[in-house]
Parts: C-alpha cells; sequence; structure tokens
C-alpha cells in the first residue's frame, strides 16, 4: 500500500496530456500533486480527481517558466511532506512560427518550461529519490527532436535539450534506483491543436494522432518497466524515420512554392 505522503507530481497537469497521467496515476493509486498556470482550470482537476478516485489530490497555481518555479515547488513539497515518488515533466508551449516571428517572450516562456524548470526538478527530487533508492521520473520531450525544420528551431531545439538531458541523466540515477523515462511524441487530441472534430476524427482513426488518454497510458506503462524511451504510434515512428532523409534542396523548394510558403513565412 502507498503511504499517505507519496505524491506523484505532474507539470502541466490541469488539462491535455498532464491531466490524463495525473488521472491515470490517481487511479493507480497515488496522490497528486498537479502544476499550472492555469489556477481554476487546476483545481477543479485536482477536485475531481480527490472525489473519483479516493486519492489526495493537491492543486499548486505556479507559472513554470518563472526561473525560481522549482525551488518553490520543492519548498512546498518538503514544507507539506510530501514525497514525490513519480516526477512528470509535461509543461511545455508549442511555438510553430519563424524565429524572427517569434515574440522574446514566447521564446522565455519555452526556455524556461523545456529547459530551465524541467532540469532543476530533476535535481531536485531526483537527489531525493536517489536517497531513498527508488522513484521514477518522465520526461516529454518531441519527435520534432528528429526534424531540425522551418520554424520549430526554438521548439525542436528545446526539445532536443530534454532528449539529451534525460539520455545523460538516465546513466547517473539509475545506479540508485531511479529509473528515467523520455517520451517522444508526434501529433496527439489535445487543445494544443485547433481542429474541429471533423477533422479530428478521421485522423485518429488512421492513427496520424493519437488520443491523449491512449498516450499517457502506454507511457506510464514503460515508465513503470523502467524503459529508457518511447516514441508512441505507428505514423510517428514512420515520419521520424522517413523525415530526416528529405534532402535539403526539397525543403527549400517547398519554401519558394507558391501555395507552400505561407507555412513558413
Amino acid at each position: 500500500m502507498k503511504k499517505s505522503s507519496t505524491f506523484a507530481l505532474i507539470t502541466g497537469g490541469s488539462s491535455g496530456i498532464g491531466k490524463c497521467y495525473a488521472e491515470q496515476l490517481a487511479e493507480k493509486g497515488y496522490n497528486i500533486l498537479t502544476i499550472s498556470n492555469q489556477k481554476e482550470q487546476n483545481e477543479e482537476v485536482a477536485e475531481h480527481i480527490s472525489q473519483t478516485y479516493n486519492v489526495r489530490a493537491i492543486a499548486l497555481y505556479k507559472d513554470l517558466s518563472d526561473k525560481n518555479s522549482a525551488s518553490e515547488i520543492y519548498a512546498f513539497c518538503k514544507a507539506e511532506k510530501l514525497e514525490i515518488e513519480i516526477l512528470i515533466n509535461n509543461a511545455g508551449i508549442l511555438l510553430f512560427d519563424p524565429l524572427n516571428k517569434t515574440s522574446d517572450t514566447k521564446i522565455d516562456v519555452a526556455l524556461g518550461l523545456h529547459v530551465h524548470t524541467p532540469t532543476m526538478l530533476c535535481k531536485l527530487f531526483g537527489a531525493d529519490m536517489c536517497q531513498r533508492g527508488h522513484g521514477h521520473i518522465l520526461i516529454m520531450s518531441s519527435a520534432t527532436v528528429r526534424l531540425a525544420y522551418p520554424t520549430i528551431s526554438v521548439y525542436n531545439a528545446t526539445k532536443s535539450y530534454l532528449r539529451n538531458f534525460a539520455a545523460s541523466l538516465w546513466y547517473e540515477l539509475r545506479p540508485h534506483g531511479v529509473s528515467i523515462t523520455t517520451v517522444y511524441p508526434g501529433a496527439i487530441d489535445t487543445p494544443l491543436y485547433s481542429l474541429e472534430e471533423r477533422y479530428r476524427k478521421p485522423l485518429r482513426a488512421l492513427g496520424v494522432m493519437m488520443p491523449a488518454e491512449r498516450l499517457a497510458r502506454k507511457a506510464l506503462r514503460r515508465m513503470f518497466r523502467r524503459r529508457k524511451n518511447y516514441t508512441p504510434g505507428w505514423f510517428t515512428k514512420f515520419v521520424v524515420c522517413v523525415a530526416p532523409l528529405i534532402p535539403d534542396c526539397v525543403i527549400l523548394w517547398a519554401m519558394r512554392h507558391p501555395k507552400l510558403r505561407h507555412i513558413f513565412q
């Protein structure tokens, strides 16, 4: 039986994939600490989890792009005597614009969400897990780490950081009984994609877009099995294998094509 003080910490747990992680871990009996800058939505998720799964669920409001957020979260857990057995670094922002059209604010947010805060959370909570001799860390990267293409320069680079960071950390923590699992999702059916349901449905049916609930379930299964990496879905696997083989001249041609160039501008 899990201790009453044992928690799973999920960043970005108020919606989308993060919410699915929170619900599915609560279903397994873990208490939940969900962290988000969506205050009301986060509190609603925590209340729903507490009532539905009969576990403790705490909603913590925090801007995870802030450089001090990780230390403040860690201090909160220490003050409340919350033992973090599972850390899921899920919070992120999707950037899809040329660099010269991306605002400084969005770049700062991406760097905070994808680089600084996950790094510090892994350092702080990873040290506690190593001392106890057990724990799980799951890091959400992206299939775009294999796609260094126009309009995703910042997103690709920050998600690539997570890939390499997690790969190195895997070696450091494994001897201490702590697992690191990195997930590389492609298109997931979440509010990040502003598509109408009539478009989402066939994409899900074809396997091009995966439901968030299914991704979370499969990713958690691999985390508990202490797998190092997970790339979900046949279509994503196909894209990451084929896309790097596309010659640069083809990408440059697409950027100049009258019917395609608006995508890259």
